[in-house]
């Protein structure tokens, strides 16, 4: 359990939000992946502190709910967006939306707030016979989509589903940029792409359906073998988060 400071926070686009963390306990993170998942804790509103649990397992997840609502922090996860130890500095990028708890924190976080951060492991496991690769995701996937380009030269096609043109930037040329409001879709997309022609690797991550959809296309229509795709569920339409 690592609890950090906000440094900096800067608005990207209308739907996203970079916060940096800092602190000694940076340096206790250790980062085995490009797409580092950690849990965040954060107060919720009226609280004055942060209340961490002390167990670095999953015992954790009982400390919280044993604690009483007026002092449990709100737990989400998300993905590192990149560290610098020489700093002892996180960029967590944060998809924004609505009123919803930790859109509204992240909209209201101030220079020496507290947060704490959990490791979680990856889930990007690239098999050595890839010779391109495929990431799709829709906007809670960005982060650790643009983590994976960031350490990689192979041959890759990216397609990233936002909600609005507004949060399109101009970031790696590999993206391919899709917006709700245009009414396109990450699947959809993904249906109509010429895939690579040598063997590839495929992480697909955000909402359920969305995750769950591109690997049903991709292996019982383009024949691609299971143990090729990485698919996460970051979330799922219609139902919050526990906390």
């Amino acid at each position: 359990m690592i609890t950090l400071e906000v440094r900096r926070r800067e608005v990207l686009s209308p739907g996203f939000v970079s916060v940096t963390f800092g602190g000694p306990g940076v340096r206790d993170l250790v980062v085995a992946g490009a797409d580092q998942a950690v849990r965040l804790f954060f107060p919720r509103a009226g609280q004055t502190a942060l209340r961490m649990p002390t167990a670095s397992s999953e015992a954790w997840m009982a400390q919280v709910l044993l604690m009483p609502r007026a002092t449990r922090p709100w737990v989400r996860n998300l993905t590192i967006r990149r560290v610098r130890p020489a700093d002892d500095e996180v960029d967590i990028e944060f998809a924004v939306h609505g009123d919803s708890p930790m859109s509204s924190w992240v909209r209201g976080v101030e220079p020496g707030d507290q947060a704490g951060l959990f490791d979680m492991g990856t889930t990007y496991r690239r098999p050595e016979h890839a010779e391109a690769q495929l990431l799709v995701g829709d906007e809670t996937a960005l982060p650790a989509i643009l983590s994976i380009l960031d350490g990689t030269q192979l041959p890759t096609d990216v397609y990233v589903e936002v909600a609005t043109r507004a949060d399109i930037r101009a970031l790696d040329p590999r993206l391919h940029w899709l917006s709700r409001d245009d009414g396109d879709r990450a699947p959809e997309a993904v249906r109509q792409a010429t895939l690579p022609s040598v063997p590839f690797y495929t992480w697909v991550a955000g909402e359920s359906r969305l995750a769950t959809s591109v690997r049903r296309h991709l292996v019982n229509d383009r024949g691609v073998a299971k143990r090729d795709i990485t698919f996460i569920g970051y979330w799922r339409q219609g139902r919050s988060a526990p906390g």
